[in-house]
């Protein structure tokens, strides 16, 4: 089973006195995170300048933020942004090869039921199911051969997340703010605009891992109240403060037992972080503010809940990276399939609607970054854990195929209206320039100006990276 504590206790080292029983010790311990944070906000610095980076950037960036729209399940790529003829022609055959490990019993290539169109100046070809994002396909920097490594969700989401198949590692958002600091002392570096589904990777997948705590994610609902009880519970400044500094000088004595801890001091950190997010969260995320034509846009007003509460996440994530959050993960609405893309069967069914869902938000999103002077420093990420099979034990639907799929990168410096790499002539393999998950983690670092192989941190006596000893910059992708 994941371990889905959002950061594991660490020892203290200072002596504890040797009357308190393990309730007391656990109570004590409870209280000491919250008054160590409050003593330091009942002096004040509620206006804190930008936290600085421990590391880089290493350079200069292209892009200083990230929208991750991520695309939970798995997108098929030859229904989608991978237009495959011969497919369309061996059609009902019978499937004969024995290499996919996804393959069982009596299967037969499966054609898409979407026809592909070229789009844009770059005459870039995309599926039917996604006509909005296809007027933007002069943004796109479409990888087309993208490698996994095993077909199964949780590794895969875990190792797109945080680049190794197993827990404990940070995530890519983590690494982020870690490198590059904050924009915004009084809001979180990296969010996760979250239905409360916890994704088949688990909450590990938006976890700090051995970096600091204050860097996993802080998940914030995607629509409604952003968090639940931000408010303070006395309106009275002065009251709050009084009451804080009467806690703090009540646990000086633990304050001092616990000096020096890792733990301790990020607690802290995030302590403050809530204190100041109290009156800047909801109006962040207020979308009252926005215009209706703004709404409108991001299908707001939409009839289909699925399509709205998307167009909501798309919404508040370019208020809060507007606001200085550097990393903003959005993710699929509660539909069919609990949201994802995983369609073993009812593809055409299933696809058309989380495309329905999700299209005309991404696009919209891209369309408004660009109104407001946005899009070129703000890398815009689409992806999922891998792809699907262009054969089928049945006539509508896909099983994971992480063989060769596709992703997208826009803004941010990246060459729109490009297409990298390629799976062969019937979708079963990447063939042309194959990109790992550890080449498209490189590459997002390096157009954040981090230079992927010297973005480290040290735990358990070695250097850790995101790529751990891989990785490749796809320059190619980038303007």
């Amino acid at each position: 089973m994941i371990d889905r504590t959002r950061c594991s206790p660490s020892r203290c080292p200072g002596r504890r006195p040797a009357a308190l029983n393990r309730r007391e010790a656990l109570a004590a311990a409870a209280n000491g995170f919250g008054l160590l944070a409050l003593a330091g906000l009942s002096h004040g610095n509620a206006a804190a300048a930008p936290a600085a980076s421990p590391t880089g950037p290493h350079f200069a960036p292209r892009a200083k933020r990230v929208i991750f729209c991520f695309m939970d399940g798995g997108v098929s790529h030859v229904d989608s942004f991978d237009p495959k003829p011969a497919l369309d022609a061996a059609d009902g055959k019978p499937f004969t090869e024995s290499k996919n490990p996804t393959a069982s019993g009596n299967r037969q290539w499966l054609k898409s039921p979407w026809v592909f169109r070229r789009h844009g100046e770059s005459g870039m070809p995309v599926s039917d199911l996604f006509p909005h994002i296809a007027a933007c396909a002069d943004d796109l920097a479409v990888i087309r051969s993208m490698k996994a490594d095993l077909p199964v969700h949780s590794s895969g989401v875990l190792r797109l997340h945080t680049g190794v198949n197993n827990a404990g590692r940070p995530s890519l958002g983590s690494w982020t703010t870690y490198g590059l600091g904050s924009e915004n002392e009084n809001l979180p570096g990296f969010v996760v605009l979250s239905f409360g589904v916890v994704p088949c990777g688990g909450l590990e997948s938006f976890s700090s891992g051995f970096l600091p705590a204050n860097h996993q994610a802080t998940l914030l609902n995607a629509d409604g109240t952003p968090i639940e009880n931000i408010e303070p519970a006395d309106r009275d400044a002065r009251l709050q403060r009084a009451k804080l500094a009467l806690l703090v000088e009540e646990d000086q004595a633990f304050a001092q037992s616990l000096a020096g801890s890792d733990a301790v001091e990020s607690a802290i950190k995030n302590y403050e972080m809530a204190y100041r997010m109290q009156s800047l969260v909801p109006d962040v995320l207020d979308l009252g503010r926005e215009t209706r034509s703004t709404q409108r846009l991001y299908g707001i007003d939409s009839d289909i809940p699925s399509q709205r509460l998307y167009g909501i996440q798309c919404l508040r994530a370019r208020r809060l990276i507007e606001s200085g959050v550097r990393f903003v993960e959005i993710t699929c609405p509660p539909g069919n399939s609990n949201g994802t893309w995983d369609q073993h069967g009812n593809l055409k069914a299933g696809h058309e609607k989380n495309a329905l869902d999700t299209d005309r938000a991404i696009a919209a999103l891209i369309r408004d970054l660009k109104a407001r002077g946005l899009f070129d420093d703000t890398l815009v990420v689409w992806a999922g854990e891998f792809g699907r099979t262009p054969h089928s034990a049945g006539r509508d639907g896909r099983d994971h195929h992480p063989e060769g799929f596709s992703v997208w990168l826009a803004g941010g410096g990246t060459k729109g209206g490009t297409v990298y790499g390629a799976t062969d002539e019937l979708g079963m393999f990447a063939v042309e320039n194959i990109c790992t998950l550890h080449d498209l983690h490189a590459t997002i670092l390096h157009l954040l100006g981090l230079d992927h192989e010297r973005l480290t941190f040290r735990s358990g006596g070695r250097d850790f990276r995101l790529t751990d000893v891989q990785g490749r910059v796809i320059h190619e992708v980038c303007s």
